[in-house]
């Protein structure tokens, strides 16, 4: 029945204007991915698209309930929905997203090659060589969303829950073989759209000097030498 409802209210946004909010998804959390998760609620699956913090927070949380706080992205020939652990996360991908220039996935690219405490320091203190290691942004990119947002982002309450990716998170994860880290690393890689070949390329460069890197530490620091 859910699923009906919800395919009313996207033909209702589509052809009438009529626009939907989904706040939140609660559900069992079937299929999880660094680059996307899945959650079954009320007999249909929700393939969310997130970025790593929100991976660091479902790691080992597979096959039970997770809520993750959502945003729609609706056009004529796609809709996607975009997870975040905290309302914080999904309030600093908005306000990404309203840069000019800045569009969906960029905004994901940001939010998986920095947390969001760290993007709200390079914002507000106007680091834009950090911001301009990010693929895709490069210097001018950097100094509009600093120029846009410096003034903003401070009043985004990321609150006490907001999960830090990377070295603060899921240090169990470090335990997995290399292998199995590498082809996770490489696979999150490629779905973010960046070569099979120079994408194993550089998680090899990155495991061969920490062999014991957990895959969001692999990401996180492929996503600023690819």
């Amino acid at each position: 029945m859910l699923a009906y409802v919800h395919i009313f209210l996207y033909l209702c946004a589509l052809f009438s204007g009529f626009t939907i909010m989904i706040e939140y998804i609660k559900g069992n959390l079937t299929d999880l991915t660094p680059t996307y998760a899945v959650i079954e609620a009320a007999g249909v699956g929700y393939a969310i698209h997130i970025a790593l913090p929100t991976y660091s927070a479902l790691v080992g949380k597979e096959n039970t309930e997770n809520k993750l706080f959502v945003t729609e992205i609706i056009r004529e020939d796609t809709h996607e929905l975009f997870g975040f652990f905290t309302r914080g996360e999904r309030e600093l991908f908005l306000m990404l997203m309203t840069v000019s220039g800045i569009g969906a996935n960029t905004a994901r690219m940001i939010m998986s090659a920095y947390n969001a405490s760290e993007i709200r320091q390079i914002i507000a203190t106007g680091n834009a060589r950090a911001l301009a290691q990010v693929k895709g942004l490069g210097p001018k990119t950097a100094q509009r969303i600093i120029v846009d947002l410096k003034d903003k982002v401070l009043k985004i309450d990321l609150g006490t829950d907001v999960v830090q990716n990377g070295s603060t998170v899921v240090q169990d994860s470090s335990v997995v073989v290399d292998s199995e880290v590498k082809q996770e690393a490489v696979s999150a890689l490629t779905m973010l759209g960046f070569p099979v070949a120079a994408s194993t390329k550089v998680v090899d460069k990155i495991l061969k000097a920490e062999p014991t890197a957990s895959v969001e530490q692999v990401i996180k620091q492929a996503l600023k030498m690819l």
